[in-house]
């Protein structure tokens, strides 16, 4: 866990997230896996009480460093993603389309 993040995969490899938890409310951001070098960011959700604060932001940060640890792709079906993809040029290495 870093930064409160926590990534955590289904039992059966094919979906996962990163949860960030403050206080009682949960900022995810959820993944499917194509390959075992390529996920597809597909969801976040961030609730109210945590909205406003980063936390939807801290959450693709993280997952672009996981996936540059791990040395995975991402494609940025979610909204959300794409849109911190494109402020942020400097993790072109990760994404795909």
């Amino acid at each position: 866990m870093t930064d409160g993040i926590q990534r955590i995969l289904r039992e059966d490899g094919q979906k996962g997230g990163y949860f960030l938890r403050e206080g009682k409310a949960t900022a995810i951001l959820t993944f499917s896996v194509v390959a075992p070098d390529l996920i597809i960011a597909d969801h976040t959700e961030v609730p109210e009480a945590l909205r406003g604060t980063g936390a939807g932001g801290r959450l693709v940060a993280h997952m672009v460093d996981d996936a540059r640890a791990r040395g995975i792709r991402i494609v940025p079906l979610c909204p959300f993603v794409n849109a911190q993809r494109l402020k942020h040029p400097d993790w072109a290495d990760v994404f795909t389309s």
